[in-house]
């Protein structure tokens, strides 16, 4: 018997050697005018953010995580409260990190990797994005310019991590970490909607599959690029293409008849006697949320006198869809045909969003441009 309990105390032995001798990461340093605070370490994955390991620290702030050595390039963050510092680990390197309370997720320094450095650089050009865009929300600016403003901050910051982080760089993790950044919630490169966006994405795909063949970031990237490679195809535009006869109405306007979010059907044919301001859209579009708090300043303050928002919706995402939809208060309907949708042609559309007016009598008034004012152009019909 008791050579029974010799023999298993001695494999318990060596298999918790075994599991301390498996090769891994380490991440250390300290936080200063931190105490009593609790410092979680957790990992970003695909399927959401993971807990690994937390601490309650003292007056001197120190700290030290250990993890698994990842087989690929991983993504992983130290979090107080709602303040995070993102960094990436690819093999057996100790990452240190040296911060602030006052200035934890901003004013930080990380030693370990160029790749941390730069993560650090995006994540501050993208907390100063997101600050500019605050800023115009509340600037009090006509919609349309407020619109034209926000286009050309985004257009901007994309240019920028496009040429220093992405195209510089596509093999690295930090250009990967570029490509999920968000604004308002939502992805500030969209393959799914944008030519240009499935470019960056394929540049970082055909790198990480070369070097991570196996990895689960490397099929999902891969897989992201195919579909946006099928939804921003160029539908063939056939010469003389004609408006099916379903869709024409003696009101001299298309009909656009969908469903909203409760499976209502809607006709655009029905809102006869009010002013439509008729918007194709996608909601997965990174400028969108800013824009729809514009047309939610423009309803409130003119939907009494006969406004009507009629917003089509082309995500190709329906549960996504359904609830950044849910709440907004104007007429919402989708296309579940997506950027193959009839309309798409029917209406003209190179690019979204496109804005219509339809004045009292059903009847197309006005092209809306980017730059145009929107807010002026109801008033002209109401």
């Amino acid at each position: 018997m008791k050579k029974n309990v010799y023999i298993c105390a001695a494999l318990f032995a060596v298999t918790l050697v075994a599991c301390e001798n498996k090769p891994s990461f380490e991440v250390t340093g300290t936080v200063a005018g931190a105490e009593d605070k609790m410092l979680y370490f957790e990992q970003t994955g695909l399927e959401g953010v993971v807990g690994l390991d937390s601490v309650k620290l003292d007056a001197g702030g120190d700290f030290s995580f250990k993890g698994e050595r990842p087989v690929s390039p991983e993504f992983y963050r130290l979090r107080i409260d709602n303040n995070i510092i993102n960094f990436s680990v690819d093999s057996t390197e100790t990452v240190a990190v040296k911060a602030d309370l006052s200035g934890f997720a901003t004013d930080y320094q990380i030693e370990g990797s160029e790749n941390n450095v730069k993560i650090k650089e995006l994540a501050l050009l993208q907390a100063d994005l997101q600050k500019k865009v605050d800023n115009l929300g509340r600037s009090g600016l006509p919609a349309g310019i407020a619109q034209d403003s926000l286009m050309r901050m985004v257009n901007a910051y994309k240019n920028t991590v496009k040429r220093n982080y992405i195209f510089s760089g596509p093999n690295k993790a930090y250009a990967y970490f570029a490509l999920f950044q968000t604004l308002n919630g939502y992805m500030i490169f969209d393959p799914l909607t944008s030519k240009d966006d499935v470019k960056c994405f394929a540049a970082v795909a055909t790198s990480l599959n070369n070097m991570y063949p196996h990895a689960d970031r490397s099929r999902n990237l891969y897989n992201m690029v195919i579909k946006g490679m099928k939804n921003t195809r160029t539908p063939q535009v056939q010469e003389g293409l004609e408006v099916p006869a379903d869709k024409v109405e003696v009101t001299s306007i298309i009909d656009v008849p969908l469903r909203d979010v409760n499976g209502k059907l809607h006709h655009l044919t029905d809102l006869k006697g009010k002013v439509v301001l008729l918007d194709f859209t996608a909601y997965a579009a990174p400028t969108s949320g800013v824009r729809n708090l514009a047309l939610r300043d423009l309803y409130k303050k003119y939907a009494s006198q006969g406004l009507e928002i009629y917003q089509v919706s082309f995500d190709a995402d329906e549960h996504f869809w359904k609830t950044a939809a849910d709440n907004l208060p104007w007429i919402c309907v989708r296309d579940p045909q997506g950027p193959y949708s009839s309309f798409v042609s029917i209406y003209g559309l190179n690019e979204l969003p496109g804005t219509f007016l339809v004045n009292r009598n059903n009847e197309l008034s006005v092209r809306l441009g980017e730059n145009a004012d929107l807010e002026a152009e109801i008033r002209k019909l109401l």
